[in-house]
């Protein structure tokens, strides 16, 4: 046996705190699509914390691509029975309904934990997330928070982490 060190064929043990789920609280940096998705949905109503970009960003893709799909579908459904007036207005058919109160709820369903989402993710920045409030600005907010969600992480935003373990 060496004086330091393991004792011969031994495998050193892994570091304390390696391996293992990153815990809920934390980012959760180079997220994949399913994981980022899973966590967008257990945080449903978090505030405080970070989310890191990827975390943010397949959340964003995953809803902006299933909005298109149903919208596409929707109006593919309600075009069929659907009328024109006189002057122009295109009155839809009875098979968008259905699709418009799927879009609605899914809306509706994702409103608080996309506010929360991107409030974490302006924390992981070192922002204060009542920015998000610069959405309200027509045009100009909307893009301000692209630009931010875009930045990378700060080490200073952990301040908004609350451990939970």
């Amino acid at each position: 046996m060496p004086p330091y060190g393991q004792p011969d064929g031994q495998p050193t043990p892994p570091p304390y705190g390696s391996g293992g789920a990153v815990p809920l609280w934390a980012p959760l940096y180079g997220a994949g699509p399913v994981d980022a998705v899973k966590r967008f949905f257990k945080k449903y109503a978090d505030f405080s914390g970070r989310a890191s970009r990827s975390e943010y960003w397949w959340v964003v893709l995953a809803n902006g691509v299933l909005f298109l799909a149903l919208s596409i579908i929707g109006f593919a459904a309600g075009y069929p029975g659907s009328t024109t007036d006189v002057d122009g207005t295109l009155n839809p058919g009875p098979g968008f309904i259905p699709f418009g109160i799927v879009l609605a709820l899914l809306f509706f369903g994702t409103f608080v934990p996309f506010l929360s989402i991107g409030v974490r993710r302006l924390h992981d920045v070192d922002l204060s997330g009542w920015l998000l409030l610069i959405n309200l600005v027509p045009y100009l907010g909307g893009f301000v928070i692209f630009i931010l969600s875009l930045l990378g992480p700060k080490p200073r935003g952990a301040r908004f982490d609350r451990p939970t373990s």
